[in-house]
């Protein structure tokens, strides 16, 4: 199983929304959580960061790996 850290800029209740909604269409997501505080989403599953990563660009979020900070 995969951990995938990301730092995506989530600003408002609708973005976090939006956020949520396209993580949990990603198949084999075992959990998720978002930090808006952090501005850090913390994915678990058979994935990889590039997929949660091309799934928050189709919905306009811009996401980095957390460990490039």
């Amino acid at each position: 199983m995969a951990l995938v850290e990301l730092k995506v800029g989530m600003h408002c209740e609708e973005c976090i929304k939006a956020i949520k909604k396209a993580i949990r269409k990603i198949e084999d997501v075992e959990t998720y959580r978002l930090d808006s505080e952090l501005n850090k989403i913390t994915v678990t599953g058979n994935v990889t960061s590039e997929e949660v990563i091309r799934v928050l660009q189709k919905i306009g979020k811009s996401a980095t790996s957390w460990s490039e900070e």
